[in-house]
């Protein structure tokens, strides 16, 4: 059986290539799975179900509060939307929750300049127990989701052996193709398989998935975000080669507005996925999130730091005994960004560090702006001296790029630059 499964992976891996030119920086967008769940009783609880209701209120923020515009466009319906698969053996929205059907929310989505996003399962049931894609229903259920205007399908993996999601992720990459619309493919298949090679081949799934889930689900806790950073750490020199433009590495979703997190936990995600590439998928309340988590997701430069174009996914490149991280990505135009992470418990820690520790080039000089305060530090050499304080479970991050190269002549300072934040 092993060998019929490898035979045929390579012959999947040989002919299917997705070609659909999307995403080739992470999507960012809106998710109901983390805040809203499987909410499928809309007499008790009518805002907050999964509804049509609850998607267009959600659109309507997303227009008018400034996340599309900074690059929320992904409007995306997880599980529990499903009713049943009519007499055709199409799949059919719940009636009562989704009156209208798919195809109105996808206009009303698009008249407002979003994409509207869909949640499939290769098995029988969807993960919560609704009527599952099988192989069979595969071209069919691609075919639906380009009639109703979808602009991303997400494809699960429950209630499904490992047989049936190599046969059946790969051909539905290959049939949301041959519908002719642009469809961005998500898909969970990794996450079922452990997330590792053998079991997983990355090569394939870069070629017929545009983002996949390689790990557990996120929780609405700081235990959970820890548990998924510690494992992409771990494995860093396997998911980092893999990740770029148009095919991501994704750690589930952003919980930053919702209630598992500290404010310093809260930058601490939104800082750390940014320097992983990550899809920033929001999964709140934007009826009644605060202004300080507001502020958090709608930081401009964070956001211009997670969308750069070469699409390098960062890593991990010092782990102290103080208990703090530091964490690298390269960006274009010889750019960096640097996050220094605490997992100290206790008190705000002042961390001692050079750019020549952090493997900053000798014959540069640099600027770093700090990301959340926007403050500007100058004249950083790779000898400098500098202190960042960063407090319990949160983050310093800044943007470093060169302002100028290093003359002969000019002889490195030897003067300490002391660089403290408000804590």
């Amino acid at each position: 059986m092993l060998l019929k499964t490898v035979l045929l992976l390579t012959l999947v891996a040989q002919v299917l290539v997705l070609e659909n030119g999307l995403l080739r920086t992470p999507p960012m967008g809106w998710l109901a799975w983390e805040r809203f769940r499987c909410n499928i009783d809309c007499d008790e609880d009518p805002k907050n179900c999964i509804s049509e209701r609850l998607f267009m209120e959600m659109a309507d923020l997303m227009a008018q509060d400034g996340w599309r515009d900074l690059g929320y466009v992904y409007l995306n319906i997880d599980d529990c939307w499903i009713g049943e698969r009519d007499d055709r053996g199409r799949l059919v929205p719940d009636s009562k929750r989704f009156p209208h059907g798919i195809t109105f929310l996808a206009d009303y989505a698009h008249s407002l300049g979003l994409k509207l996003g869909i949640y499939a399962d290769m098995g029988n049931l969807t993960c919560m127990g609704f009527p599952g894609t099988t192989l069979d229903k595969v071209e069919l259920d691609a075919q639906t989701f380009a009639e109703w205007k979808v602009d991303m399908l997400k494809l699960d993996g429950c209630f499904s052996t490992r047989e049936e999601r190599v046969e059946g992720y790969p051909k539905m990459s290959a049939a949301l193709n041959a519908t002719g619309r642009s469809i961005a493919f998500s898909c969970s298949w990794p996450a079922y398989e452990g997330g590792l090679p053998p079991e997983v081949n990355y090569t394939l799934l870069a070629n017929i998935c545009n983002l996949w889930r390689n790990y557990d689900d996120i929780q609405d806790s700081w235990r959970s975000v820890l548990f998924i950073l510690d494992w992409f750490v771990k494995h860093q020199d396997i998911l980092q080669p893999v990740a770029g433009p148009g095919h991501w590495n994704d750690p589930d979703m952003l919980l930053i507005g919702n209630f598992g997190l500290s404010y310093e936990q809260a930058r601490a995600q939104m800082a750390l996925w940014t320097v992983l590439a990550a899809p920033l998928f929001m999964s709140t309340d934007l009826r009644t999130i605060s202004p300080q988590n507001v502020n958090i997701l709608q930081n401009p430069l964070m956001i211009k730091i997670n969308q750069d174009p070469l699409g390098i996914q960062g890593r991990m490149i010092l782990k102290e005994k103080s208990l703090i991280q530091v964490f690298k990505r390269p960006l274009s135009g010889d750019t960096n960004v640097v996050v220094f992470f605490s997992r100290r418990t206790d008190m705000p820690f002042r961390y001692h560090s050079s750019l020549a520790k952090l493997n900053f080039s000798s014959s540069r000089i640099y600027e770093a702006q700090d990301v959340f305060s926007g403050e500007i530090i100058s004249g950083l050499r790779d000898d400098t001296s500098f202190t960042v304080v960063i407090n319990p479970s949160g983050v310093v991050m800044w943007y470093l790029y060169p302002i100028q190269k290093m003359q002969k002549t000019v002889q490195k300072s030897q003067v300490p630059l002391m660089r403290i934040w408000d804590v």
